[in-house]
């Protein structure tokens, strides 16, 4: 999510999404701060959205809903990525929220801005960079590109208007550092096609290709190589169903007539006649890969002799849920096929090279790497001054960090607040939130209960304590433990009646001090500790 705000106005470049990291304990999504924006909801313009990937549009429903979705400021992008939006906005029955295609080359004016759609190639039809103008000059967003010269479907990157940019005066290029680590160019989607009909000619058993479900050119290519081998394909999890649904009535994919068939079906025709498409390419708890290998699915139960191809590789911090999901269908006894094996994918993000063709093409005046880890934010930051950016003019920034620009130059501005915000079920909450705290340690050394009974006149206990623990390993010393628990808690009434400690609050405190310390000196572990004080 980028905001870029001039004369008291505010476009919004992308509002994306990612999935949590293992220790974000029950937590769902995970959103980009932005107070800053419900803040200023009246002074937003628009909000412009590069493609339809999650990482860029995923956030959506949940900004809107925040800011209001009935004085929500209209939604801008190409027509793939308008209708993944709408698909996402019913969901949340958003359906009063400015939605508007815009062709490439077209020119909008936004209050003090204007607005171009630059086309460029990438994993998804549709995708563009973003041409802002101003009065100072154009500030360009690249979005996801790579510079890919025989893409699967419509015409290249429109470098053509890339120099012309470049030509016309660029003040800022904001640029996806994602591949910039890796050497050269990046291999054209084209290749992956023939390919994947190589692997499948090898596959005497059902086939199963998991991939991204918004990687439209990559379910193409899927479903020319099973026709082009008389296989029958079959699309299993929502969002696959829905992102082809979608790109069908768009005109991106074309399947024969008779070649699709339900889940249901694959079932009916003979394993060597099946392909079936899957989302899960990255290891996702509840996707339909996933469940899979668990035998966990509805409809498809995997067995040996199926072969799995994962046409994606792992977004970084994803390894290990894909490398635990390869390790389940190998146990089924399938065959897997990834990347490392054979050439089944090809990256949407440019390597070094493309990064310098888009630099030299648009020439900025500033530049400031984005889209990427500190890592990679200081080698775009490296290649810009390879093709002659001076290092002044290179601004690595971090997430809250303004740029400042104005006529007298450019220089980082004091930090607004930025960070994550979760999303647990349909709630939305901050990233300290004391229930988040409360899962790790549960997670990691279990709860003890304590439930105690006092009489309400003087706090004297009147019945014996009663102690409810799960998730604490200490099956060996369990009844001696729960005695001393007992003891402790009995103890530590007496004491608070000596001290005439009435407040069940602060005996609540006062218990869960003293079980607390015992509990640590026995087992060196901290569980939670809940007392439960009940007057009668």
């Amino acid at each position: 999510m980028t905001v870029v705000e001039h004369d008291g106005r505010i476009v919004v470049v992308d509002v994306g999404l990612r999935f949590p990291t293992p220790e974000m304990v029950g937590i769902d999504l995970v959103l980009p701060d932005f107070s800053y924006l419900r803040e200023r909801a009246s002074d937003i313009e628009a909000i412009v959205v590069t493609h339809g990937h999650e990482d860029h549009l995923g956030a959506l429903p949940w900004v809107l809903r925040e800011l209001g979705s009935r004085d929500a400021p209209p939604i801008y992008g190409g027509a793939l990525t308008i209708a993944m939006a709408r698909s996402k906005l019913d969901e949340h029955k958003l359906r009063e929220v400015e939605l508007h295609d815009v062709a490439d080359g077209e020119t909008l004016e936004l209050g003090p801005f204007s607005l171009e759609l630059v086309h460029m190639t990438h994993s998804i039809p549709d995708s563009s960079a973003v041409a802002l103008g101003t009065e100072l000059g154009t500030v360009l967003i690249t979005g996801d590109y790579k510079f890919d010269q025989t893409p699967v479907d419509g015409p290249p990157a429109d470098v053509s208007r890339l120099a012309e940019l470049g030509r016309e005066g660029v003040l800022l290029l904001c640029g996806d550092s994602t591949n910039v680590d890796r050497s050269g160019f990046s291999p054209s989607e084209s290749v992956v096609g023939p390919h994947l009909e190589e692997v499948f000619s090898r596959c005497e058993g059902r086939i199963v290709v998991t991939s991204f479900a918004s990687n439209i050119h990559r379910v193409q290519q899927v479903v020319d190589a099973a026709h082009a081998l008389g296989r029958k394909v079959a699309l299993v999890g929502r969002s696959m169903r829905k992102n082809v649904g979608i790109g069908r009535t768009l005109g991106h994919i074309e399947v024969p007539d008779g070649l699709l068939v339900g889940p249901r079906e694959i079932n009916d025709f003979p394993d060597e006649r099946v392909v079936i498409i899957s989302t899960g390419s990255q290891g996702e708890p509840l996707s339909a890969l996933r469940r899979m290998a668990h035998r966990d699915h509805p409809q498809v139960e995997l067995r040996s002799g199926d072969t799995v191809v994962f046409s994606a590789t792992p977004i970084p911090g994803n390894e290990r849920a894909v490398n635990e999901t390869i390790d389940r269908l190998y146990h089924i006894g399938c065959d897997v096929i990834t990347p490392a094996d054979a050439p089944v994918h090809a990256s949407g993000h440019g390597y070094a090279e493309e990064v310098k063709l888009m630099l030299n093409l648009v020439k900025p005046r500033y530049v400031m790497p984005f889209h990427g880890d500190f890592k990679r934010l200081r080698l775009h930051a490296q290649l810009a001054e390879a093709v002659g950016v001076p290092p002044e003019d290179i601004f690595q920034g971090e997430n809250g960090l303004p740029l400042d620009i104005d006529e007298r130059g450019a220089r980082f501005g004091a930090a607004e607040q930025s960070g994550m915000i979760f999303v647990d079920g349909v709630e939305i909450g901050d990233m300290a939130d004391v229930a988040l705290r409360d899962r790790r340690m549960l997670s990691a050394d279990g709860i003890f209960i304590v439930v105690v009974t006092i009489a309400e006149q003087d706090g004297s206990s009147v019945a014996e304590p009663e102690v409810i623990f799960r998730g604490v390993p200490f099956i060996d010393e369990a009844d001696e433990l729960l005695d001393e628990i007992r003891t402790t808690a009995d103890r530590s009434l007496r004491r608070a009646a000596k001290e005439e400690i009435r407040e069940v609050d602060l005996l609540g405190q006062v218990l869960h001090d003293d079980l607390a310390k015992l509990v640590y000196d026995r087992l060196k572990r901290r569980p939670m500790v809940l007392p439960v004080v009940v007057e009668v």
